[in-house]
């Protein structure tokens, strides 16, 4: 009896043709699952089938070389491996030759090791030079992260040094392509190689929209993928939906693959005649989009981000800026804190002013975070706790002498257990940093600090660091006190003890409140 040879699967609801293909059995603890599933992007049988092909082709050639097993790259190997990268470089940047973003002067040192001692350590020298290795090092783990997606396409299993080989392959791939596309940006366009440019620019429809012509992407499927990788905070999720929405309600439909710059730039002005604050649409609506449409890019599920270059000119204004709270407000703040009987605002301006914390931070701090370390009490920012900015901000602070004399530790020790301001109602994100906000906020502003300017939570941020520059304390400390991000390689090597936080944080002098 003839086997039925595998056709592409039409969904019953979307009407988009699919691949599935049921995992043979020795290999379905190497691919995660039974069934591989693979969207074809199109409704039209006769694509689906000619797409059906090649995706099939694809799926078998990966599940033979997990068959093989591991194996070791030899360089010529690894070379001609990344040939491929080199070619699909140039495909995606043929059109607009000025979009390539590979940094060629930093790329031709990519996993090289240089080593630099012409410089003393605090120099600006050196400094520039530790910045380079950050940029080099960011295109070395693109090249990385390409090489890891590259083999589990194919199924290759390789050891470390072949992966790292295979990796370096790439950078030299992304290098030489990128000379190309450099001639290209001259308009030297004379080239033999099968992946030339394309000299008809002109025509009604360039290769960049043929590709996205071809493909259907939801922008569902693209935040979901996002969201998957990225796991943003509850609220931020929310936020990010909400704008995508917004850019579909706008556009009139929900396929990714068929915005257009043209498409993201009357947006852009439809939310500047709707009265949006530049900063606004930057940073709430174009932000957002652009990150999320570039994670699809970087996973191969777009060619090309169409609101990559779409931005907003925001002037900064000196009547606008944040600043810090003076001394005079300091003690109008915390004067009013020492006398309630309301722990959040009892405690939280307190420990925000001898700290630096942000407010999410300590409201979301639970009795077994604060802990001895070293013989120094501290609390500690822990995501268990609750989601918190960035990773540099999971952190241990010491407990400033204000705070032990201001008796913050009776306080904890009548919590037996979980969070210290338990009656302070989470958001509906589970956050109590919300609420919080808005409750001190409101109450700072009703002991009369009305100066815009002043942020009632957020400026006690900007007084730590104010204090730290006047009483001379480390920089690198006071970015660790506060959960700042390191500036440079050289910040990142050791560790920061607890007593050389709290000799730091000590130097800040406790404010008089009589």
């Amino acid at each position: 009896m003839a086997l039925a040879m595998a056709r592409p699967w039409k969904h019953p609801k979307t009407g988009i043709y699919w691949l599935r293909k049921r995992v043979p059995d020795d290999l379905q603890k190497l691919v995660g699952k039974r069934e591989v599933k693979h969207s074809l992007g199109t409704r039209d049988p006769a694509e689906a089938k000619r797409k059906h092909l090649a995706a099939l082709a694809a799926v078998e050639e990966r599940w033979a070389n997990l068959k093989i097993g591991p194996r070791r790259l030899t360089e010529r190997e690894a070379h001609e491996l990344a040939q491929a990268q080199h070619d699909e470089w140039l495909a995606l940047y043929r059109n607009d030759p000025s979009d390539n973003p590979w940094v060629m002067v930093w790329g031709q040192h990519c996993f090289m090791n240089l080593e630099y001692s012409g410089a003393p350590e605090d120099s600006e020298a050196r400094r520039r030079y530790y910045a380079d290795l950050q940029e080099i090092g960011r295109l070395e783990q693109r090249c990385r992260d390409r090489a890891d997606e590259s083999l589990r396409d194919q199924g290759l299993l390789v050891d470390e040094r072949s992966r790292e080989l295979y990796a370096e392959a790439i950078a030299h791939a992304y290098q030489r392509a990128s000379r190309r596309l450099l001639e290209w940006r001259k308009g030297n366009l004379d080239d033999d190689g099968p992946t030339r440019p394309s000299k008809q620019f002109n025509t009604a429809q360039s290769d960049s929209a043929a590709t996205r012509a071809a493909l259907t992407v939801s922008f569902e499927d693209l935040v979901k993928g996002w969201a998957a990788e990225k796991k943003p905070a509850a609220k931020t999720l929310y936020a990010w939906k909400a704008v995508v929405e917004k850019l579909k309600k706008s556009i009139g439909h929900d396929d990714a693959a068929s915005v257009t710059p043209e498409d993201m730039l009357r947006w852009k002005a439809s939310l500047i005649e709707a009265g949006f604050k530049p900063k606004t649409i930057r940073d709430a609506n174009l932000v957002p989009i652009r990150a999320i449409l570039q994670w699809a890019v970087d996973n191969r599920k777009l060619p090309s981000n169409p609101a990559e270059r779409i931005t907003m000119d925001v002037k900064s204004k000196a009547a606008g800026s944040r600043r810090s709270y003076t001394e005079a407000e300091a003690k109008t703040v915390l004067a009013a804190a020492a006398k309630e009987k309301d722990a959040v605002k009892r405690w939280v301006p307190f420990l925000c002013a001898y700290s630096g914390a942000r407010v999410a931070e300590i409201c979301q701090l639970r009795r077994e975070d604060v802990v001895e370390i070293d013989g120094i009490w501290c609390f500690k920012i822990d995501p268990q706790a609750g989601s918190i900015k960035t990773a540099g901000s999971e952190r241990a602070v010491p407990l400033h002498p204000a705070l032990i004399e201001a008796q913050f530790l009776e306080f904890v020790r009548k919590v037996k257990k979980g969070p210290l301001f338990a009656d302070l109602p989470a958001d509906r994100f589970g956050s109590r940093g919300g609420n919080g906000t808005k409750v001190l906020g409101r109450w700072v502003r009703n002991l009369g600090l009305t100066d815009e300017r002043l942020a009632p939570n957020h400026s006690w941020r900007h007084r730590l660091k104010t204090l730290g520059r006047r009483h001379g304390l480390a920089p690198d400390i006071v970015d660790a006190i506060t959960g700042h991000q390191r500036k440079t390689v050289a910040d990142t090597y050791g560790e920061f003890p607890m007593e050389a936080l709290y000799r730091e944080i000590s130097k800040i002098p406790t404010l008089k409140l009589d």
